[in-house]
């Protein structure tokens, strides 16, 4: 909030431009503002925004039971708390073409660059899960259409994402994604494609940006941002690795509280206080009001 930041039309030209650089553009999931900026902090080009982790931190499991408000008021959060470039998971649109319109238009309200749109029915799974069923490509295509329509700022990215492999193989797949990028999608993404040679494969076959998926647990190797880089790859993502390393840790930090009754043991695994307060920039605030803050970090005795 203190620091200049640039506006969403800047985000989304200069994210089209770094699309074009020949460079991964590296994108890990984040499940708060807070969690966006360490990203920011830690030298990533961009953040994403994880549908399966929106409905995890709402206690559901990720079958399109998240409302379209619900994903990108949570997604505005973390896109605003950051300079990057912030992309966000739509899944099916929400419902039909009409529906994927609202949700292009809030996700363009929500300060984002783009949003991925998918091709399975109602209810939809993970991606990396069997048994999905998928719409027809013309239905898929009317949507991306809708989208196109919808978009108020023409570098808002459309991305199309295919879940063909598991369902009509990789050929059928790479069908679809040349369909789609017919339909008009900027960037497409194949989730779960099964190896390194399919990677390679559909970078071949598809002309326009492409954007890789390593999710742990899942179907897809997991992949080096050199290896992508090298395929020609233009964006990784890591949807939901963060979340998966703190809930880890929440786990454990809660078994140890439970059994010992204390949380003293584990004090030296925490974020301390002074490390949270550089995060969010405590005393940059003291720009704006000097009684804001008054002491200095260095100056603590209790440092957690």
């Amino acid at each position: 909030m203190i620091d200049p930041a640039p506006s969403d039309a800047e985000k989304r030209k200069a994210f089209r431009q770094d699309l074009q650089s020949g460079r991964l553009l590296r994108m890990p999931g984040a499940f708060s503002p807070l969690v966006a900026m360490l990203i920011e902090q830690t030298g990533f080009e961009g953040v994403y925004v994880s549908g399966a982790v929106v409905s995890a931190n709402l206690g559901l499991p990720d079958i399109g039971l998240t409302s379209v408000t619900e994903v990108t008021q949570t997604a505005s959060a973390i896109a605003r708390a950051t300079r990057l470039p912030t992309i966000v998971d739509l899944d099916t649109g929400f419902g039909e073409p009409v529906n994927v319109a609202r949700a292009i238009r809030l996700a363009e309200d929500a300060g984002l660059v783009g949003g991925h749109l998918e091709d399975q029915t109602l209810p939809k799974r993970c991606g990396h899960l069997d048994h999905k069923e998928l719409i027809d490509i013309a239905t898929m295509a009317r949507k991306i259409q809708a989208a196109i329509d919808a978009r108020r700022d023409g570098q808002f990215s459309i991305i199309a994402r295919t879940d063909a492999r598991g369902v009509e193989g990789l050929d059928g797949a790479i069908v679809r994604a040349k369909a789609y990028v017919d339909a008009g999608a900027d960037m497409i993404f194949p989730e779960a494609l099964e190896s390194e040679r399919e990677f390679e494969r559909f970078r071949a076959e598809v002309s326009v940006p492409l954007l890789a998926n390593m999710t742990e647990f899942g179907k897809s190797p997991l992949l080096s941002t050199q290896q992508l880089e090298n395929l020609g790859y233009n964006v990784a993502i890591f949807p939901v690795t963060l979340l998966r390393l703190a809930m880890q840790s929440v786990e454990r930090g809660l078994q140890v509280l439970a059994q010992a009754g204390t949380q003293a043991e584990i004090v030296h695994e925490m974020q301390t206080r002074a490390r949270l307060y550089e995060v969010i920039g405590y005393a940059k605030y003291a720009q704006w009001d000097q009684k804001i803050v008054n002491f200095r970090l260095e100056d603590q005795r209790d440092q957690i």
